[in-house]
């Protein structure tokens, strides 16, 4: 086995997550990343983040426990160990709450909460073995603040942020520190599709007259789960530009 730290990211393939594996596979860790779809083109994936390190592609439905228990025994079944735990994977299904359907409702709490749940279970036996982990969460500002049209995707990213806040407790005497970050708009694929006119209302709204980049969350996100982290624990850390502040 390698003596190279690991981290594991769901939802690691695209956008945020995509991010979040390069810039830990720059820093020389080996990874794990957790993706859905079928037609996720591994092999382009890996020549685009791979360095030298090793990569473990593991497609799994995190809001599935059998899944994410599975996702977990592959890591630990190729890499014997798992520093960092980056809970990305997300779905939303936005609509007013007059319009929005139950299982509209249910799939983003299964996925963006219960999926945290999952794979974080699973995950922190072994980091309570080493006495030693990282556990980063991603959140949203509007976990922090509600948004009209999401109080699905917001109900979802606010539980997130007690469900860290409550294991960064209970972990704190085995050195596993858990934090979250909290995007706010972000340039990817689900922002991309929006007309000029909207892109300019949003930015409106932001003090840097901008959206980020997956690449900021990612640096943020390597602040906290990378090694030179050993006293934050139970924060959430806004990215936003200075939309929430």
């Amino acid at each position: 086995m390698s003596d190279k730290k690991v981290a594991l990211i769901t939802g690691g393939t695209r956008g945020i997550g995509k991010a979040i594996a390069k810039i830990f596979s720059q820093k020389g860790y080996n990874l794990v990343l957790n993706y859905v779809s079928e037609n996720t083109d591994i092999n382009k994936l890996e020549k685009e983040i791979k360095n030298d390190n090793e990569i473990l592609f593991v497609r799994a439905n995190v809001s599935k426990y059998s899944e994410a228990e599975e996702l977990v025994k592959k890591a630990i079944e190729k890499f014997g160990k798992i520093d960092v735990l980056v809970n990305n994977a997300g779905i939303t299904r936005d609509n007013l709450i007059m319009r929005m359907k139950e299982e509209d409702f249910d799939s983003v709490i299964n996925t963006n909460l219960k999926g945290t749940f999952n794979v974080t279970k699973n995950v922190i036996p072994y980091m309570m073995k080493k006495r030693e982990g990282r556990i980063v969460n991603i959140s949203s500002v509007v976990g922090v603040s509600g948004n009209a049209g999401q109080c699905n995707y917001a109900a979802s990213k606010a539980g997130i942020i007690g469900f860290s806040k409550s294991i960064a407790k209970e972990l704190a005497s085995r050195n596993i520190l858990c934090n979250c970050i909290a995007p706010g708009f972000i340039g990817t694929d689900m922002t991309d599709v929006l007309s000029d006119e909207v892109k300019n209302n949003i930015n409106n709204q932001i003090p840097l007259k901008r959206m980020g980049s997956p690449e900021e969350i990612a640096k943020s996100v390597y602040f906290l789960g990378g090694e030179d982290n050993t006293y934050i624990t139970g924060q959430v850390l806004n990215v936003d530009g200075g939309m929430l502040m």
